[in-house]
């Protein structure tokens, strides 16, 4: 028999969950949403490829966005897909989620003929499911007949290939036609219809996971002790009593008199903000020990911290810890009762659960606005025109690029809407700038007329935001303080709405540059909290100077993505000095340039001397030779 390839694979619910983001509101009152993928087992799957084991799902999803939305996902999170099936017929499921109070989490489950619950047991491959060391079943998708023939079917191929067989009881009464639309939060309620069910299962498992309220809907009795016994009457499985906050016991064999005496893993004493999604955390926790041949105290731990996780947090599989973010909780602890109020652990969080991004970055940068302003007021143009020049600068990157990875683009909103549209059109990586062109002490551009956090929520969730500081170490103290007041500002914004931060930094304009003087800055960022996704930096004097960046980077944020370049309207020539100096630096992954490529093709096409053609060839060659200097370096 061959080696199993894949950890795991769960079969059964996947959705599009609706968070309402209004806390202590009721649902009828919720006004905005956070969209996340949802369905136990897809919970479980990418819970589990964060914890680092090789997860797959079997579900469907429907032939739209809300489906393409959860297959994209999936394999952004590094979940194995083919076993997920597109519906022409179906939508796909939806659940909309609040939070009303630590007791109170109204949710409607959208499922009417919905993709998941038509799985087929013709959709159940006998060599995909060989492929695994385990199979995941739940107890949802035995409510319904063809779901329930898929699952059977894939345990009867777990048990002839000899692989495990795992059952989350995942009790939902409504689901089973035992409460009407408006009682999905309900999670008991007793049938003897439901328990006859469940209890045809559990001879075939090898690990059964539930609540108390679970076990007692699986072991028929509303006793734990006893639903616990009947259970194993039925099945050699070890059983999993999760228990709140009271963490989990378990029974791998005989069931002891007393319930305490099975062997515990005690609960990590947090804020509950929302129980949504925390068992199938638990879940994942436990399956990376379990599946990893730990002892089962450390399955408790792991599964018990990952519960932590999920309840002191808003969503559902968002918020599952990687496993670098576990062991950094059990490594650290952390001050704080709500979880998602301790910065460290949250850095972590985000850093390791960023979408994924090319080693290398080669981006044109175009989202200067007083400059090109200039230009186009020099050559005697309306600046309406600046938008139509921006959208023949992003044709030239897309020349160069040829929908590879790697490429990208700083665009501005003022003058490169239309810009930003069609670079979404290629796939390009995207920053945009929040600051006032110029300012020194910095400004950002909203602080005249909006809010930072509202202007950044209308991004695509895959713009970065960019904030330019004219920042020197020999400035006074005051402007140091003004200046990092606004980049504090900025980088909360960011972390609060999900957008990755780029920090540009130049100090040349405001005093020498020595071989610590770009690093000195950079740490003095960090030591104000100030973690940037990205750093934006000049060309630096020396190998010595790129060295300091480097440490400075490795000390404070070993997840920093790294430094891109920038060029300053510099020669092409010295820049590919500057990129042949930047290769002994760790942490240099491209490069972002602007006039260096844009500035002369503007000027000419701006004043007529240049058709569309003739400017977006110069700018494509320009940026092709730089793309070339950079991977030849």
């Amino acid at each position: 028999m061959p080696e199993p390839v894949l950890d795991l694979i769960s079969i059964g619910r996947s959705s599009v969950d609706l968070y309402g983001q209004q806390i202590g509101g009721r649902l009828e009152d919720m006004a905005s949403f956070s969209k996340a993928v949802g369905g136990c087992p897809t919970n479980i799957a990418i819970g589990t490829a964060r914890l680092g084991l090789k997860s797959a799902v079997i579900t469907r999803v429907g032939d739209e966005q809300m489906g393409r939305f959860i297959l994209e996902q999936l394999q952004r999170e590094g979940v194995e897909t083919r076993g997920v099936v597109v519906d022409p017929k179906r939508l796909t499921s939806l659940v909309i989620l609040g939070v009303r109070d630590e007791k109170t989490f109204p949710l409607i489950f959208y499922r009417t003929d919905c993709a998941d619950a038509a799985l087929d047991e013709s959709e159940i491959d006998e060599a995909f499911i060989a492929s695994a060391k385990a199979v995941v079943v739940t107890g949802t998708h035995f409510a319904i007949p063809n779901a329930a023939k898929a699952q059977r079917k894939a345990i009867a191929l777990a048990r002839k290939h000899g692989r495990k067989v795992v059952f989350d009881v995942d009790y939902r009464p409504n689901l089973w036609g035992l409460a009407g639309h408006g009682a999905g939060e309900e999670r008991y309620i007793r049938s003897d219809s439901v328990t006859q069910h469940l209890q045809a299962i559990l001879p075939e498992c090898d690990l059964i996971v539930g609540t108390e309220e679970e076990l007692h809907a699986a072991g028929g009795s509303e006793d734990t002790l006893a639903a616990i016994r009947n259970i194993r009457a039925l099945s050699q499985a070890t059983i999993v009593c999760k228990r709140g906050p009271m963490g989990c016991v378990v029974f791998p064999g005989a069931i002891p008199a007393s319930i305490e005496d099975g062997i515990k893993g005690p609960g990590f004493p947090v804020e509950v903000y929302n129980v949504l999604g925390a068992g199938d955390a638990f879940m994942s926790g436990f399956l990376r020990g379990y599946l990893s041949d730990e002892p089962i105290e450390t399955c408790c731990t792991w599964a018990n911290a990952c519960g932590a996780f999920a309840v002191s947090r808003l969503l559902c599989s968002p918020e599952s810890p990687t496993f670098a973010e576990l062991q950094f909780f059990l490594k650290h602890g952390s001050p704080h009762r709500a979880l998602r109020h301790d910065v460290a652990i949250n850095h972590v969080h985000w850093a390791t659960t960023r979408r994924p991004q090319a080693a290398t970055l080669m981006a044109l940068a175009i989202d200067h606005r007083s400059q090109i302003e200039a230009m186009a007021d020099e050559a005697g143009v309306p600046r309406e025109r600046i938008a139509v020049f921006k959208r023949l600068a992003v044709d030239a990157a897309a020349r160069i690029a040829k929908g590879a990875e790697g490429f990208g683009m700083l665009l501005d909103g003022s003058h490169g809407r239309e810009a930003l549209f069609r670079a979404g059109d290629h796939g390009f990586w995207v920053a945009r700038p929040l600051e006032l062109p110029g300012s020194r002490p910095l400004r950002l551009e909203t602080d005249a007329d909006g809010s930072l956090g509202a202007a950044l929520n209308e991004w695509p969730v895959d713009h970065v935001a960019k904030v330019l500081a004219f920042y020197h170490p020999d400035d006074d103290a005051a402007l140091k303080a003004e200046q990092e007041a606004t980049l504090k500002r900025v980088a909360l914004a960011c972390r609060q709405v999900g957008r990755e931060l780029l920090v540009e930094i130049i100090c040349s304009k405001n005093g020498p540059v020595g071989d610590d003087t770009v690093a000195s800055v950079m740490r003095r960022l960090y030591d104000i909290g100030i973690k940037p996704d990205w750093w934006k930096l000049e060309g630096q004097p020396s190998a010595a100077a790129w060295a300091a960046v480097d440490a400075a980077i490795a000390e404070n944020d070993p997840y920093c993505r790294g430094v891109v370049l920038l060029g300053l309207d510099a020669p092409l020539p010295e820049l590919e000095a500057a990129f042949r100096l930047a290769q002994t630096a760790r942490t240099v992954k491209g490069f972002a340039v602007g006039r260096s490529i844009f500035g002369e093709a503007a000027r000419g096409w701006l004043a007529g001397k240049l058709d569309d053609e003739a400017a977006t060839a110069m700018m494509a060659e320009r940026f092709g030779r730089l793309v070339d200097a950079w991977q030849g370096r």
